[in-house]
């Protein structure tokens, strides 16, 4: 009940600042969840035994995420920053893994909300498509895995997971991906508003599973005890960090 009752209350905010919000709302509230979701991060980290990122990486995060360019340079500067300051620390066995998950951190996260405020540029729709899509499919995984699954996905991440409910989530995804933009964005064939929908699904439920690989490594259950129901806004968003930058990867074409 708790969790149906979060996101009750959460879905229409988010649906609001995407589709709705003005800029300056929006990449506040954008900002806000990215630091939040760092936190959560940064404290996983530290039951690895590594260090605390500190302010340094919570700045650069949103240097990554605010800056008018966001390219190759700008990535490479902040990570130099970071190892630079690991140098300064008392024990420097200690700087290089500090300096590597933060800046890992600040790519998973940071970067990853980057991607959505570049989706929301070219359509606020593509925003919703790529958080939806995974919605939807994490609710159609939970319950085809609860009720059918019999074939574990990731025993050792991951036990409840199952192959039935990755291919629910599937499913769901793509049925409701494709109708989503029939009436959001027509101009997109179905075709590929099918096959956008299944990359972004699958990619959202191997970062659900690469942060419950953090987790499990740590021995944390939860990122956070934020949201009831859900955990940390880190676990509610985690396949979200893997699937938006997947989609924005898709509609630029870089090659």
């Amino acid at each position: 009940m708790k969790r149906i009752l979060t996101a009750v209350v959460l879905v229409p905010v988010v649906v609001f600042v995407a589709l709705a919000a003005p800029q300056w709302l929006f990449l506040a509230a954008l900002s806000a969840v990215a630091l939040v979701c760092f936190h959560e991060y940064d404290k996983i980290v530290a039951a690895h035994g590594i260090l605390s990122a500190g302010p340094a990486a919570y700045a650069a995060g949103l240097v990554l995420l605010l800056a008018p360019r966001a390219d190759l340079p700008l990535v490479t500067v902040l990570a130099l920053i970071l190892l630079t300051l690991g140098m300064h620390l008392d024990d420097l066995a200690k700087g290089l893994p500090r300096a590597a998950a933060a800046m890992l951190g600040v790519i998973y996260i940071f970067g990853a909300w980057r991607c959505g405020a570049l989706l929301r540029a070219i359509s606020p729709h593509w925003l919703i498509f790529g958080m939806a899509v995974n919605w939807v499919g994490d609710m159609a995984a939970y319950y085809v895995g609860s009720t059918m699954g019999r074939h574990r996905l990731a025993p050792r991440v991951s036990p409840k997971k199952s192959w039935e409910g990755a291919a629910g989530s599937v499913v769901a995804g793509v049925l409701f991906g494709v109708a989503y933009l029939r009436w959001a964005i027509p101009s997109v064939p179905m075709w590929e508003a099918a096959a956008l929908a299944t990359a972004v699904n699958v990619a959202g439920q191997i970062g659900d599973l690469a942060e419950s690989a953090i987790k499990r490594g740590a021995g944390v259950k939860d990122s956070s005890n934020l949201l009831p129901g859900h955990g940390g806004w880190l676990d509610r968003v985690d396949s979200t960090l893997f699937g938006l930058p997947a989609l924005y990867f898709l509609l630029a074409r870089p090659w």
